[in-house]
């Protein structure tokens, strides 16, 4: 539970917002006396429709990027910190990058990395005749 509050925190903020304004507006004097209940109803499914569908594609990946990391595979994290031309990091167990409890982290660089920031890296090769 703590890892789909760590992932969602964000998204269930902007849902409390959204659940706000629809109390606000199916309130007013204008609305049917039966909006309030209505609206909620909807509004709610439809966000756990979305927070759950975004927490499930994101736990989804985390698995794959965890696994392939795990399997001596590279793997894609973006930096934020470098906003410069290389932006991303590859990390990989070969140059002793370490794995725990969803985080990734190495003593030769300054900070750690989430899973859930990361992709599998899938190298493109270009062949030209």
């Amino acid at each position: 539970m703590e890892l789909f509050f760590k992932l969602e925190a964000g998204y269930l903020g902007i849902a409390i917002f959204i659940l706000l304004i629809t109390i606000f507006v199916t309130t007013r004097k204008f609305m049917p006396k039966s909006a309030l209940k209505k609206g909620l109803l909807f509004v709610s499914i439809i966000l756990s429709i979305f927070i759950g569908t975004h927490y499930f594609i994101t736990t989804n990946r985390i698995n794959k990027v965890e696994t392939a990391f795990n399997e001596g595979k590279k793997v894609i994290c973006e930096s934020k910190a470098l906003r410069k031309v290389a932006q991303s990091v590859i990390i990989e167990k070969s140059n002793d990058w370490s794995l725990n409890n969803h985080l990734f982290s190495s003593k030769n660089y300054k900070r750690d990395f989430f899973t859930a920031r990361c992709i599998e890296y899938f190298p493109i090769e270009l062949k030209i005749k």
